[in-house]
Order: structure tokens, then sequence, then C-alpha cells
């Protein structure tokens, strides 16, 4: 199990549910396939930046930042989106589906990776700059992490 998997899998839980406890939702990864500690699941919310809020039904309950959850929606979309990585010095570029680019380039920009200058969006190709050649490594295993 790689611990992206199981940030989603968290991320997934506590939209459908009000989880109000580390206890509670290592329980619900547990249902789910995922086998983790409380220890775990406390730093993948530490890592994911879940706040607690007021909750409906329970007193409190685990959520995102509102830039967070763009971020989840935008990442979605992406991840649809994307069909190639190729790196040329240090230039990224990233081929789509005809049309997605410009969404997909949204998630790049809303993540606000410093190794970035910027970003150009086409019609299925998108261009990531950066500041120099280990910057586009960094940059690719980012955003690979999307996928």
């Amino acid at each position: 199990m790689k611990q992206n998997e199981r940030q989603q899998a968290i991320l997934d839980i506590i939209t459908r549910y009000e989880v109000s406890t580390q206890g509670e939702l290592t329980d619900l990864l547990k249902k789910e396939g995922y086998d983790a500690t409380q220890a775990t699941v406390s730093r993948d919310i530490n890592e994911l930046g879940l706040i607690k809020t007021n909750g409906s039904i329970k007193k409190f309950r685990y959520t995102l930042k509102k830039h967070d959850e763009q971020i989840i929606k935008m990442s979605k979309i992406f991840k649809e989106s994307v069909v190639s990585f190729d790196t040329a010095m240090n230039l990224l570029v990233l081929h789509t589906f005809s049309g997605s680019a410009n969404a997909a380039t949204a998630m790049i920009d809303k993540l606000s990776i410093p190794q970035i200058v910027g970003t150009i969006a086409g019609d299925d190709t998108i261009l990531v700059i950066t500041r120099s050649v280990e910057d586009v490594q960094k940059v690719t295993k980012i955003l690979k992490e999307y996928l």
C-alpha cells in the first residue's frame, strides 16, 4: 500500500462520513482494506492539512481547507486529462486529451510550486517552465503524484 493511495482513501472517507477521531478514521480505513496504525493516520492527517470543523451529526469532523478541496477536484481532472510527460532541459511538457490542457494547467498553477516560473496551456499541451534542470525533475515527481 502506497502512502498516496492511503491518503486518497482518507480524503474519500472524510468526504463520505463525518469522522471525528483518528481511531474512527483508522477503523474506516481498515474496513476499506488499508492496514494503518493510529500513528500513521495521525501523520497522514498532518500531511494532508486536515482540520476539525463543526459537524452536522457529530460535534466535530475532519475536513479539508477550502483551498485543498479545490485542488482535490482539480486533481481529478488532471488525472483524467494527462496522457504523457516529457522534459527538455528546464522545460516540462505534458500532453493531454484534446481540450483539457487549460483545466489541467489550472491545478498546476493552484499548487504554487516554487520551482515553477510559469505555465502555458494550449489545446492539448502544457508547457511548464522551471528554474533549472534539477527543478524540472522535482516538479515532474510532484505532478506524477497526482496521477
